[in-house]
């Protein structure tokens, strides 16, 4: 065996401990990797850094950048609200469709551009409906890759094999003629998680450093946080009164959190705010209590309302706990006598003075220094709160507002970039062109596109594009698949098969997967001339298998998602692994069936 052979399967296998066993972090050991390579001299200086400029990584960068700006102009926002009035709440549902959505979208669009796409209404989702977002990324990135082999577009190698074949003066595929495999593996995916989703991906429940401050702040202090929305009728006695004369706080202990007609809307309405016939209420409070609020004063129930929309999201709105300082200016009065709902429009819920608790209606209690107030608003009103000497707020939250009036030229630049890779423009010319317009049009500042990239999945990927440029080299990819060929050459074609699907697999974990069909397709031709068998389905099954990388986050998708689903390389070895295996089991049987 050569020696730069050697070395690099060293190497190769050093790096397979590093990311199953998690001694280090995963992009530490791409850099280890990396850096060994070059150390080594198996690979020259300017191809040791090669993965920081390749076509990959700059597309990752850039998708990264572009799904930023389309969160920050609230497409996503819409899109997981319009998701959620068709779907319902179920995990099961929310990721059967959504994984087909991805997938379909696939087949015409590189992967990691629909998964992009999906990415931030997947998160948004989690968020809204308080469902691990373990539980649903990782589907719909592997719905994304498999979605890929639908078409002969679908993905770098399926593009390539053809070129590849006709080099070979062997006969193309047409366009859909990889589909019937495609879609089987699609749905084979889908249904996977579908059915065993919850014994496969990781228990977020269980991981108490994903509670987020909220609901830490609501369990401890066992706050109410449900929102129940109520309409005025015209015969409704509650009309004409304010809203301290209907005993809200005093008699029911629930909180107005807004009140609206038509488009006029106000948060946490102050006590001199009269109720009027056709509003719309949001109070918070025990279910039991509110009904009966309800029923005293003929209230019409209603679902959430589109003018208070962000009220129920904890992206737009939640709980503070609020610190009086000495020199504040509420110390020493009342919330009445200050206006607290009238200068601030957030909604105080809970006071602690004097170390106790105090619920219901305590607007004339006066507030010392010290003192701890617990109020609910929007995340914009509490920031208000922040800005003034008044107040300490304690909870951290983070503000972003939507730039609504950026969501057209925001969607508009995504899909012109997807549009540009469409027609045959490089991927990371296609998607960096589109994150550029992005900021050139304000919809990003360049810092906010700084801050969108998320570096550890950047030094993973070109920390590990290196080791697939020195298989290549040192012809160790070829060492392999050639030793691999004397295993089963003379048996049952299935086992040809089987070796190709396996092998193919394999180089996809370590390998760009368009490195991977560059490396296999003459091998696997010669494999199948040898085994007697016709090398044209043997090169599309090889060219489909490099889709089959699951058990590691070495892939486009893998990597963008695992950082979004706080996984670990486990997790993917756990649900990667029996994806893998069903994906075996469906190629090597449709492959040999129909196709060979």
């Amino acid at each position: 065996m050569d020696s730069a052979i050697l070395t690099v399967l060293i190497i190769l296998f050093a790096t397979i401990i590093m990311l199953v066993s998690e001694i280090v972090r995963i992009d530490v050991a791409a850099i280890l990797c990396m850096l060994a390579l070059g150390w080594s001299g198996i690979l020259t200086t300017q191809e040791t850094l090669s993965g920081f400029s390749s076509n990959a990584v700059i597309a990752m960068m850039a998708v990264m950048i572009m799904g930023q700006g389309i969160t920050r102009t609230g497409i996503m926002d819409r899109f997981a609200k319009m998701i959620l009035q068709k779907i319902g709440n179920s995990r099961r549902r929310i990721i059967g469709i959504m994984s087909m959505a991805v997938g379909l979208l696939s087949g015409f669009i590189q992967n990691i551009g629909a998964a992009a796409l999906f990415l931030p209404g997947i998160l948004n989702i989690s968020r809204r409906e308080k469902i691990s977002a373990s539980a649903l990324i990782m589907p719909i990135g592997f719905a994304a890759i498999l979605g890929g082999t639908l078409t002969m577009v679908g993905s770098g190698p399926l593009i390539l094999i053809n070129d590849l074949l006709r080099n070979a003066d062997i006969k193309a595929y047409s366009l859909f003629s990889v589909t019937p495999v495609g879609l089987t593996l699609l749905m084979s995916g889908v249904f996977f998680f579908f059915l065993f989703g919850k014994y496969v991906l990781p228990d977020a429940s269980a991981d108490m450093s994903r509670v987020s401050e909220q609901e830490k702040l609501i369990e401890a202090l066992h706050l109410p946080n449900q929102i129940h929305y109520y309409t005025v009728p015209s015969d409704s006695p509650l009309i004409g009164k304010t809203t301290e004369e209907s005993d809200i706080w005093a008699n029911y202990h629930l909180n107005i959190l807004g009140l609206c007609r038509q488009q006029d809307v106000k948060y946490a309405p102050w006590r001199g705010q009269q109720f009027e016939a056709g509003q719309n209420l949001a109070l918070l409070g025990e279910e039991s209590a509110s009904e009966r609020f309800a029923t005293d004063f003929g209230l019409i129930p209603g679902q959430r309302f589109r003018q208070f929309a962000g009220l129920d999201d904890p992206e737009q709105a939640g709980f503070a706990e609020v610190i009086i300082p000495p020199r504040s200016q509420l110390a020493g009065q009342s919330i009445r006598h200050f206006s607290l709902r009238k200068r601030y429009a957030v909604e105080p819920v809970i006071l602690f003075s004097k170390g106790k608790e105090i619920r219901g209606d305590f607007s004339d209690h006066t507030i010392l220094s010290g003192d701890t107030l617990i109020v609910y608003g929007p995340w914009e009103n509490i920031q208000e709160l922040t800005n003034s000497s008044d107040f300490v707020v304690a909870t951290p939250f983070e503000t972003e507002t939507k730039d609504h009036s950026k969501a057209g030229i925001a969607a508009l630049c995504f899909l012109s970039a997807v549009a540009l890779a469409i027609t045959g423009a490089p991927l990371s010319m296609a998607f960096f062109t589109g994150a550029a317009a992005m900021v050139l049009t304000r919809v990003l500042t360049i810092q906010q596109a700084y801050q969108a990239v998320e570096w550890k999945v950047v030094f993973l990927l070109a920390g590990l594009i290196p080791l697939g440029v020195a298989m290549q080299k040192t012809g160790t990819a070829a060492f392999l698949a050639e030793h691999v060929m004397t295993l089963v050459q003379g048996t049952h074609p299935i086992f040809l098969i089987l070796a190709v699907a396996v092998l193919s697999t394999l180089f996809s974990l370590f390998m760009s997967n368009v490195g991977a069909i560059v490396v296999l397709a003459p091998l696997v031709i010669s494999m199948a001339q040898i085994g007697g068998l016709d090398p044209r389905p043997l090169a599309l099954m090889a060219a489909v298998c490099t889709a089959n990388s699951f058990i590691l986050p070495t892939h486009q998708v893998n990597a963008l998602m695992i950082s979004a689903g706080g996984y670990r390389n486990v997790d993917y070895i756990k649900a990667g692994g029996f994806m893998t295996l069903i994906f075996l089991v469906i190629i090597v049987s449709v492959f040999y069936f129909f196709y060979v």
